[in-house]
């Protein structure tokens, strides 16, 4: 399977001078999501210099904020979650920043159109509008509905946080009325997972390293793993979390679309359209779940958080074994599992690789097989395992790992928001899920919908129920 050679730039690469003057308007703009992902990233936008010459950041919400407090809330954003204030031009990149109070609804815009109209009068009629729903999922179609009623489409970009949907219906819903107003190529909807820098590595090392590619597919590969593991429990967001759980929040949208980074056809080069077609296509290969392969869990003591129901059902942990259907990944299990209170903070894309199939070890695999393996967390590293001669006279073999730093690098790191927002300005859609993609994710799970396994308890600081363990036969967990 001869992997293609990439033909273009695998980033946006136009100066912030080729940008046109734009307007992001950002409903939330008050909530958690702003504070610890979004506004962060704007302001590293502004120390790297990314941001147009012209722009502005209208805040949106329920509140009369005035626009001099929603400075103050975004610096003590920056305090809190950074980049820190002092460490960039604040005073220039708060004078872009504006709030329109008074809530956004079919009925009633509040002052948003006012303040639009003002900031257009100091960049230009002609900005460039960018609404950005950094809201709650269950007023997506309100907003949208609103967006229409009071003629602020045309021309725009639309950016959708997650979940897009929570179920097939729910996605058919939504999807319905975001494409009665908005054309496909105006909308963005985000699984800020794929702007891991160490997720876009995935695809890139595979295609610029000739003996990587030659690896990727089910010829080397035995079991490809995906883990997204917490220490932490859910007090904080008891209440939203005992409405999601683990399978709807991490499975069927971030841990899904990595698996679809990893399955993906090699694109034919990297054009946003062609990237987002590949991850697209992957999905609508994967097999519909088998109920009797995934494993659902909580851990001893949810039902004792304040705000979780002592009837609730919901899971902490889920655990999927996912096939792909095509001649690349034939038979290959794709592993994951996402869960709080677990036994260390990982986040991690293993490809397990196969042992020896002739000469002196075939037959006699190590009991730790060589691995490539990608590590998300911050200071990600690329870790690679190769079974050598033992030390010593007695010789034997033994598996070591070499690793390579991401820290190591030149260049400095930017945020997955970061890489989101700059796209979006660039109209690059290669990081942002696909409408095909997401209606196949939401049908491949389908079969959960009328036979949902029951929760199994597991100690906090464990990997999980044992029920896990068997996902992975005749293999084992590459974190265990």
């Amino acid at each position: 399977m001869t992997e293609p050679s990439p033909a273009s730039s695998p980033e946006p690469t136009g100066a912030p001078a080729d940008l046109p003057p734009t307007v992001f308007l950002m409903y939330g703009a008050s909530g958690d999501l702003g504070r610890r992902l979004v506004l962060p990233a704007f302001f590293q936008l502004a120390l790297q210099g990314l941001l147009p010459e012209r722009w502005a950041l209208i805040g949106s919400g329920r509140g009369d904020m005035t626009d001099a407090s929603f400075r103050d809330h975004v610096h003590d954003a920056l305090v809190e979650f950074g980049p820190h204030p002092d460490e960039g031009p604040w005073d220039e990149f708060a004078r872009h920043l504006r709030f329109a109070g008074g809530g956004f609804t079919a009925e009633d815009a509040g002052e948003v159109p006012d303040v639009l109209t003002q900031v257009r009068a100091d960049l230009g009629e002609d900005a460039q509008l960018v609404h950005y729903l950094a809201i709650p999922p269950k007023a997506f179609l309100p907003t949208t509905r609103a967006i229409d009623a009071h003629d602020l489409v045309q021309g725009c970009r639309i950016v959708y946080e997650k979940p897009y949907g929570t179920s097939l219906a729910s996605f058919t819903e939504l999807d319905d009325a975001v494409q009665e107003v908005f054309t496909e190529e105006q909308v963005y909807r985000i699984d800020h997972f794929l702007a891991f820098e160490a997720v876009q590595d995935v695809l890139h090392a595979r295609l610029a390293t000739p003996w990587l590619a030659a690896l990727w597919s089910r010829e080397h590969v035995a079991q490809v793993q995906i883990d997204i593991a917490e220490t932490l429990d859910v007090a904080q967001r008891a209440e939203f979390y005992d409405a999601t759980g683990a399978f709807l929040d991490m499975i069927v949208t971030h841990l899904f679309q990595i698996a679809a980074t990893v399955a993906m056809d090699a694109p034919a080069d990297l054009r946003p359209e062609t990237v987002q077609a590949a991850r697209d296509a992957a999905v609508q290969r994967f097999r519909p779940l088998d109920p009797a392969e995934v494993v659902l869990g909580r851990f001893d003591g949810y039902l004792d958080i304040d705000g979780v129901p002592a009837d609730s059902t919901t899971d902490t942990l889920a655990a999927v074994r996912l096939w792909v259907d095509d001649d690349r990944w034939r038979d290959v299990p794709f592993l994951l599992r996402s869960g709080k209170k677990m036994a260390a903070d990982e986040q991690r894309i293993t490809l397990v690789l196969r042992p020896a199939v002739d000469g002196p070890y075939a037959g006699d695999p190590p009991a730790d097989p060589a691995v490539i393996s990608f590590s998300l967390l911050d200071g990600a590293a690329l870790d690679i395992g190769v079974t050598l001669r033992a030390p010593g006279v007695q010789g034997g073999a033994v598996t070591g790992t070499a690793t390579l730093q991401r820290t190591d690098l030149p260049g400095e790191p930017a945020l997955p928001y970061t890489h989101l927002i700059h796209h979006v300005l660039h109209g690059d859609r290669s990081l942002f899920t696909g409408v095909d993609g997401l209606r196949a994710a939401w049908e491949a799970v389908q079969p959960l919908a009328a036979d949902r396994p029951a929760v199994q308890d597991y100690a906090p600081g464990s990997w999980g129920p044992a029920d896990v363990d068997r996902l992975a036969e005749p293999g084992v967990w590459f974190l265990r």
